[in-house]
């Protein structure tokens, strides 16, 4: 047990539903495995499953809990902020790879 912490900047989905819900309300929860630590009130990229720039996002809530069946989940709740423009969805994109998604591919 432990709590893993994020990558500042990065605010991945891994559910299209929590990423379609985002963007058609302005608000989503998105739930990942394990506990982890996103700071409330910091903005963040959204990406898409597919590892894509999307939207900027504000960040309400992080709650960190053991379910019932003994998981370690953390469910994170936010807002729209904007969505990106193309121009800025690429070098996003382009930057999160080199920084962030390139070294996690492996595992």
């Amino acid at each position: 047990m432990g709590f893993q912490s994020e990558f500042n900047s990065v605010c991945k989905f891994k559910s299209e539903q929590e990423l379609h819900d985002l963007l058609e309300y302005g608000k989503t929860a998105m739930v990942k495995k394990g506990f982890r630590v996103y700071p409330t009130g910091q903005k963040a990229i959204a990406y898409t499953p597919n590892n894509e720039a999307v939207a900027i996002v504000k960040i309400t809530a992080s709650i960190a809990e053991i379910t019932f069946q003994g998981e370690e989940v953390t469910k994170v709740e936010m807002d729209l902020v904007r969505k990106l423009t193309e121009e800025e969805a690429k070098v996003q994109t382009n930057l999160a790879y080199e920084m962030f998604f390139k070294d996690n591919e492996s595992k």
